[in-house]
């Protein structure tokens, strides 16, 4: 096959979107498949453009036998309502001539279209149309109803409109997928029947993220002690998150020596993070760390913390749960039962409600407590990981779905 990929997060970017994209496009070219992408320059999730790519708009590069070109866009510093909504628009803009360059010179078999981003959408169902090829919808994130459900947009026009666009747009799509139930249901209320839905789940490499065996080498960089239990927040800092609950429940179990809070990642909340962090000895901080050492680093925690801010359950599905899951950690998560979240974490951790530290504080005070059940539920994430996100099997499953779909087209 020749696939032509619109995802504005591509590699390098190491966490998030950009992760699961090259990845994919990786190894569709390592089965044989011609494989061609439109990004934009890696800035995720320091929001500010790599050094090297900076005043390259419009640079080609190959990485591992899949040529990349950059569309230019603009990243705002503080990323919030129209600063957001301008981001995206710009990336929609410059990605379309390139979309539709490759799409009457080269030919696709099939389009797939990764949203975040879904500006770009409009451009790569263009593209499929010129080319005669089927056009597949990838959601791995509803941005524009995370803006409006966090206050980021407003004004109930804005929400009808855009609503009305979306679902002219999504119902033009041969295929759309996304990583959970929820988030696939919810493309159904957007219009897609569901015989053109198609589930995609996030990924791990459960060879790569396995239990770690003896302590972490991390232990000894943060000057930790071996009898100290770890609670690994470790992503985007950003605001729907939810991390401002970090630095509050590191308050209220000072008095817990042994519990120690460990936040590695970058993003707009970063330096927030830090101030409310100041003068709590329990709480360390760790840059973005290389992709080859995320198992040490996973490996670290005793526990996994993944919170989250309730305006955004079940409109996206946190990347960094597939491998906290393959860790063989128990996961406390922060979300409303019921939740895609809660469902898959209920059997291997925790699930308190969320913006309530008090709960938080005394879910991880009791598991800290408790090795027997850190190791009960850590063995059942492992198992969850090696039943449903075992990488190869599921990009497996979905180019099996993708192939007849372009030789038909």
């Amino acid at each position: 096959m020749r696939v032509l990929i619109c995802s504005a997060n591509y590699a390098p970017e190491l966490t998030g979107v950009g992760k699961y994209s090259g990845e994919m496009a990786e190894w569709l070219a390592a089965q044989g498949h011609e494989v061609r992408v439109v990004a934009a320059p890696p800035y995720y999730p320091a929001w500010r453009v790599a050094e090297a790519y900076r005043g390259r708009p419009f640079c080609r590069e190959t990485l591992a036998g899949v040529q990349v070109w950059r569309a230019p866009l603009w990243v705002p510093s503080r990323p919030g309502g129209l600063a957001r909504v301008l981001h995206l628009l710009s990336f929609g803009l410059t990605s379309a001539p390139l979309l539709l360059w490759w799409a009457l010179r080269w030919r696709p078999h099939a389009v797939v279209c990764v949203a975040p981003f879904f500006t770009a959408a409009p451009g790569a169902l263009l593209a499929a149309r010129l080319a005669g090829a089927p056009a597949w919808l990838h959601v791995q994130d509803y941005e524009i109803d995370v803006a409006f459900s966090m206050g980021l947009l407003k004004g109930g026009w804005l929400r009808r409109g855009v609503a009305a666009a979306e679902r002219f747009l999504f119902r033009r799509f041969d295929r759309v997928s996304s990583i959970s139930q929820r988030m696939l249901d919810r493309a159904g209320d957007k219009g897609v029947a569901p015989e053109r839905r198609v589930m995609f789940r996030n990924w791990v490499d459960v060879d790569a993220v396995r239990p770690l065996v003896g302590m972490s080498p991390y232990r000894r960089e943060l000057g930790l002690a071996d009898d100290d239990v770890v609670v690994l927040f470790s992503g985007t800092l950003g605001r729907k998150q939810g991390l401002h609950l970090v630095p509050e429940v590191a308050r209220r179990l000072a008095g817990e020596r042994r519990l120690q809070f460990v936040v590695c990642g970058d993003g707009p909340m970063k330096d927030e993070l830090v101030r409310s962090a100041a003068g709590l000895p329990s709480v360390h901080f760790l840059p973005l760390q290389p992709l080859p050492r995320l198992g040490e680093l996973l490996g670290l925690a005793d526990i996994q913390l993944l919170t989250q801010d309730a305006a955004a359950e079940d409109l996206v599905l946190p990347s960094k749960l597939s491998g906290m899951l393959s860790s063989g950690r128990p996961v406390v998560a922060t979300c409303a039962p019921g939740t895609e979240i809660a469902r898959t974490v209920q059997h291997c951790g925790r699930v308190v409600p969320p913006d309530d530290p008090a709960a938080l504080a005394e879910a991880l005070r009791q598991l800290a407590d408790d090795a027997d059940a850190r190791r009960r539920l850590g063995d059942a994430a492992r198992r969850f990981a090696e039943q449903h996100l075992h990488g190869e099997r599921v990009l497996q499953a979905w180019c099996a779905a993708l192939v007849p779909l372009a030789h038909a087209g």
